[in-house]
Parts: C-alpha cells; sequence; structure tokens
C-alpha cells in the first residue's frame, strides 16, 4: 500500500510494506499509549497511524477526534521527525480542510513506527489547536519514547503470533501422531490411551463402558490375491464405513493390522451388540471393485461390557472380545458375537 496524500515535508510519499497489520481503533494497548501521549504533550489528540487505513466509523458522522485522526492519515509517512509548529503557515498543509475548517488543526507533530524489519509501518502524532514555536530537543525525544512503546507493543504482538502459529503446529503434530496415516484413524496407542481415558471415567459416574474389536475377514486373501496397494484401498474404505456407524463421543481406532478396536462409552452390551451389527451391515451391503474383480466384503466381531464383567479391567474387556470375535470366526464369519460369562 502506499500513501499517497499531503506531505508535511514536500517528499515523495514512502511506500509501504503490502502486509501492515492494523491495529484497530479501540485496541486498548494502542488507546493506553495515545492517552500517555495526550497527557504527556497537553495536545488535543495524540494518533496513531498505520499505513493508510483509516479506522472504521471516521468517515460516518464524524466527531472532533474523528477529524483529527483523519487528518493525521492524510499525511504521507516520513521515515524522520516531523514537526510543523504553525500548520497554517505550511505550503502544503495550510490548505488541508482541517485547517482551514474545523477543528482549526494548527500544530502537527509525528515520529516514525518501525516493525521488527526496520521497515516503516506508521507514526505517532501530535495534533493540537494553537501553534506551537517551540518544540525542544526533550519533547523530540520524548515522542521517540512514545513511538519506541508502539514499536515494543508491535513486537510483542508478533512474538506471540509466533509463539501461537508455533503451539498450533505443535498440536498438529501432536495429532498427526496419534493417527493412523493410512486409514485416518486412530492408532494404536492413542484408541488405548482413549480407553483407559474412559474407562476412569465411566467408573466414576457408574456408567458401563463397552468395546468391539472387529476384523476384516479374508484380508490376507485380498492382499495376496490383489496386492497391498489394494489391501490400503479397501482398508480405507472399510475404516470410513466403521466411522459412519458411531456417535461422535464414541472412537475408532486401528488395533491391529486389519483389526479395529471401538471404544463405546456409557453404553450397556445390548447397545454395544447394536452398534456392532450395525457396522457388520454396512461392510456387508456394498462390494468393493478393485479393477475387474468385485469383493463382497465382511467382518466377525466380538464385543465386551463392563456390565458382563463388573470387575474386568481394560486388558480384561479386550481378551474377552477377542475371544468372542474367534468364536465369530469360528462360526463361519460375517458375525457379531457377545462375551458373556457363560461363553468362557
Amino acid at each position: 500500500m502506499t500513501k499517497s496524500a499531503v506531505s508535511p515535508g514536500g517528499q515523495s510519499p514512502i511506500a509501504l510494506p503490502e502486509q501492515v497489520e492494523v491495529p484497530l481503533d479501540n485496541d486498548l494497548e494502542m488507546l493506553r499509549i495515545r492517552r500517555i501521549g495526550k497527557k504527556l504533550f497537553d495536545v488535543a489528540n495524540c494518533v496513531i497511524t498505520f499505513g493508510n487505513a483509516i479506522p472504521p466509523g471516521v468517515e460516518d458522522n464524524p466527531s472532533m477526534a474523528d477529524l483529527e485522526t483523519a487528518f493525521c492519515h492524510d499525511i504521507s509517512l516520513s521515515d524522520e521527525i516531523v514537526v510543523v509548529h504553525d500548520v497554517c503557515k505550511h505550503t502544503s498543509l495550510g490548505s488541508h480542510r482541517a485547517v482551514s475548517g474545523a477543528p482549526y488543526i494548527r500544530f502537527y507533530a509525528s515520529y516514525p513506527v518501525h516493525n521488527q524489519d526496520r521497515a516503516l509501518v506508521g507514526n505517532v502524532a501530535l495534533v493540537d489547536y494553537a501553534p506551537r514555536p517551540v518544540f525542544r530537543d526533550g519533547d523530540r525525544q520524548a515522542l521517540a519514547d512514545l513511538a519506541a512503546l508502539v514499536e515494543r507493543e508491535l513486537e510483542l504482538r508478533s512474538v506471540n503470533a509466533s509463539q501461537l502459529d508455533l503451539q498450533k503446529k505443535n498440536k498438529n503434530l501432536r495429532r498427526k501422531s496419534l493417527i493412523d496415516p493410512l486409514i485416518g484413524t486412530w492408532n494404536r496407542g492413542a484408541i488405548m490411551r482413549i480407553l483407559t481415558i474412559e474407562a476412569i471415567r465411566c467408573d466414576k459416574l457408574g456408567l458401563p463402558l463397552s468395546l468391539i474389536v472387529a476384523d476384516l475377514d479374508y484380508f490376507k486373501k485380498i492382499n495376496d490375491t490383489y496386492g497391498h496397494p489394494a489391501g490400503d484401498a479397501v482398508l480405507v474404505k472399510v475404516a470410513s464405513r466403521l466411522r459412519s456407524c458411531i456417535r461422535p463421543q464414541e472412537a475408532l481406532g486401528r488395533y491391529g493390522g486389519e483389526e479395529f478396536l471401538i471404544v463405546l462409552p456409557g453404553s450397556s452390551h445390548v447397545t454395544a451388540m447394536a452398534v456392532a451389527e450395525r457396522m457388520r451391515a454396512a461392510i456387508a451391503a456394498q462390494p468393493e471393485v478393485i479393477g475387474s474383480a468385485t469383493l463382497n466384503l465382511t467382518i466377525s466381531a466380538g464385543v465386551a461390557s463392563t456390565d458382563m464383567f463388573t470387575t474386568a479391567t481394560t486388558e480384561e474387556l479386550i481378551s474377552r472380545a477377542d475371544m468372542a470375535l474367534y468364536a465369530a470366526k469360528d462360526a463361519g464369519r460375517n458375525k457379531v458375537m457377545n462375551a458373556t460369562p457363560d461363553s468362557l
């Protein structure tokens, strides 16, 4: 962006960086610095400008402060301190509408504001309604100190933004470390952690906890016949169908090669059996096409619940569900079996 308005020193307007983060007009930190400037110099207003962005609302029913702000934004940025003792006598500013008319500005001074790369991004400006024949070295230093406060605030925001971005990236990396890279479900470590957390929570709340161990039937034959890329594609589609059968508070994870673990907090064995049966039906309902071949996919599943095994640990629940899964396999596959004390 380039500010092409009145230039107090007669120099050409300075081109600004394309990306200038403009603080809002109601920015609390910037308002605090402005109040300090107004009190320190005993002026009508202290304005902080960034680029040529005029804060919202200045054009609509402007107040005196709005007019002062618009005046400061109309002046091209300078990379040096600017002091105009009597604006009326200035060759270019004297004809400005805020000088010849309300609010009749008579004094203007500004100091440049730079970003961390030392690029000019704005300034701190002072305006008043009476000329100031004297603006001492101490005043110039105080204005420079005020600009330094603005630069420090911009630097802090840049650091905070970088930290937030880093935290976001780290969070994404942590999440990726918990996700199976092929099928997009929780990996074994993550689903086991979820199971442990949910077991503790359900125990405290007096709720049942159920889990399902599901296995894709004849998966080795698919890999051996059509190759591992085809087998991977099948696993992705199976995982998607299984995921569609559970609620947001339930979790699906890849427990082994073609084996899945589904954690159902708050579900009884009756509910878990219904979910497992829904999963079995979803897989069997639609054949998968690999090249010219059509595969009728099926799963076998075992269910175990704390309402059937009240003192079981999470490892014991998985063992019970595994045993029920083997029973489903032995019964001909494409079946769901529930682990019960009587079935042991």
